[in-house]
């Protein structure tokens, strides 16, 4: 493709942004410049489905880009961000191993399109010349003009009446200019340089072949590194270290079965609630088990990430490794039991989901330890397949309308779990319907609350959260019988049809 071809797709795409963003919210506008982009990746032939990243990838990219318009939440359009990001990595390299190296091919494309498209358009021939040779002979005056700046400061400190003169005339110039930028709009620069800098991303794409030829060159089985020098000590070195690990593990696992063994007791068979305990208890206590789980597997990547895998007699260490493996899945699954009471006890929220969609991330990410020890995989291959199992979930999960389902749980929930009425007050427009509760239900609810849950008097009262809402509600009705057909989202349209019926 032309440099000149490239700059006008740029720039047509930058008035298309302007146009669809301009003092609109996001809506139905980001779904339709996503359309347009990947109508011109089939127009142009760009887009390839050969390989499982390219359909995974792409039909990823389809799916965030419908839930930004179906939940219309911050997480589904960050979401759409970061898939678009690595889609455009597999545009410029298609046959890319792991959607960490699309990634990253795709934020350093995002540079150097910039500085591609200014070059272009600096080196565009007009009547027979470069543009930018043009802008480079306003150079000459550079200089001549900071000396008339100098001169006309000393005649104005010198001369009372040029000085007069001069301050008439920047006046002048300061009034002018005022009535000239009195109506014009800054924001339209604005949305147009946001617009040029989205536009080069995603139509000038720039490979980067060391990375290409790092991911060409990655496989997901270990090579067995033989040295002919040094042969003994190389030998010594390998027993030292495979002596050192042994000992660790059956240490380690000697302390985390204790560990393991006092949870079962506690939290998974003999658990009593109280309140402050189980706050502590999870908040402070997860949060050092999940550091503690992540600590585990690097130990474990540490001891067999080169020749220790090709050790004859590394059969222990292997054993203790797959002890320590299945301890650590035990100790997930705990921290899940701790999560569970909490949400039990205390309903849902972000980070509890959180928890949740991380601690399936952590059960796949030890499976995929015990494969790279049982069958000598390399990091490159833990890399991969853990990269494209959180990139999964994270599409997926950009589908949830999270809002409603913890609006929904929590009030379903209130007869047994503490509901945190302010927390609910917070939750977002699409939340609405299942946030909008007769004065009579939330007291009926206040009055189990404070039967169940003594501390909840320190919190918010039903008639002020009801308040709260009512006022939610009117702004809401506002604001959305203002907004405009590009501004359009499923989420808040099935909100204001449950709440207004029209």
């Amino acid at each position: 493709m032309s440099k000149k071809r490239d700059i006008l797709i740029v720039i047509f795409s930058t008035i298309i942004f302007a146009f669809l963003f301009h003092r609109e919210d996001l809506g139905l506008n980001l779904f339709i410049f996503e359309t347009i982009f990947f109508a011109w990746l089939l127009y142009s032939k760009r887009l390839q489905f050969k390989t499982k990243n390219q359909i995974t990838v792409a039909l990823a990219f389809i799916t965030t880009s419908i839930a930004t318009v179906v939940t219309h939440s911050v997480f589904s359009y960050f979401i759409n961000y970061l898939v678009m990001v690595v889609f455009v990595g597999l545009l410029i390299y298609p046959q890319v191993k792991s959607l960490l190296n699309a990634f990253r091919i795709s934020i350093i494309s995002f540079f150097k399109s910039q500085i591609f498209f200014f070059e272009s358009l600096l080196s565009t021939k007009v009547k027979g010349k470069n543009f930018g040779s043009y802008i480079w002979k306003f150079r000459m005056f550079f200089i001549p003009l900071i000396i008339i700046i100098i001169f006309i400061a000393i005649y104005s400190g010198s001369n009372p009446v040029f000085n007069d003169l001069v301050s008439s005339f920047l006046s002048f110039i300061s009034e002018s200019l005022i009535a000239i930028f009195k109506n014009f709009d800054f924001l339209v620069v604005f949305t147009l340089i946001v617009g040029l800098v989205i536009s080069n991303f995603m139509y000038i794409m720039i490979s980067n072949k060391y990375i290409e030829n790092e991911d060409l060159k990655a496989t997901d089985s270990l090579v067995r590194v033989k040295k002919s020098i040094k042969r003994i000590f190389s030998i010594t070195a390998l027993k030292n270290e495979y002596k050192a690990g042994v000992f660790l593990l059956i240490v380690l696992n000697v302390l985390l079965l204790i560990v393991n063994c006092i949870d079962l007791n506690i939290v998974w068979f003999n658990f009593q609630w109280d309140g402050y305990f189980l706050k502590q208890f999870v908040h402070e206590g997860t949060y050092l088990l999940i550091l503690s789980i992540l600590i585990s597997i690097a130990l474990v990547l540490y001891f067999f990430r080169g020749n220790l895998n090709f050790y004859q007699n590394n059969k222990l260490l292997r054993v203790l490794s797959y002890v320590w493996i299945i301890q650590n899945a035990i100790l997930t699954l705990s921290v899940f039991v701790r999560n569970y009471r909490y949400i039990d006890y205390f309903a849902l929220a972000y980070k509890r989901i959180g928890v949740i969609l991380f601690l399936l991330l952590v059960l796949y990410g030890l499976y995929t330890v015990f494969v790279k020890v049982r069958d000598k995989k390399s990091a490159f291959y833990l890399f991969r397949v853990n990269a494209y199992a959180l990139f999964i979930v994270l599409v997926f999960s950009s589908f949830i309308n999270w809002d409603g389902l913890i609006a929904k749980y929590n009030f379903n929930n209130a007869n047994k779990s503490f509901l945190h009425l302010n927390y609910m007050a917070t939750l977002s427009d699409k939340a609405l319907p299942h946030l909008d509760k007769p004065i009579e239900e939330l007291d009926e609810i206040y009055k189990i609350q404070q039967e169940k849950f003594p501390f909840g008097e320190e919190f918010m009262r039903p008639f002020e959260y009801r308040q709260i809402i009512n006022n939610r509600k009117k702004e809401f009705k506002a604001e959305w019988e203002s907004k405009s057909f590009l501004e359009w989202n499923y989420a808040e349209y099935v909100a204001y049809k449950a709440l207004f019926g029209y």
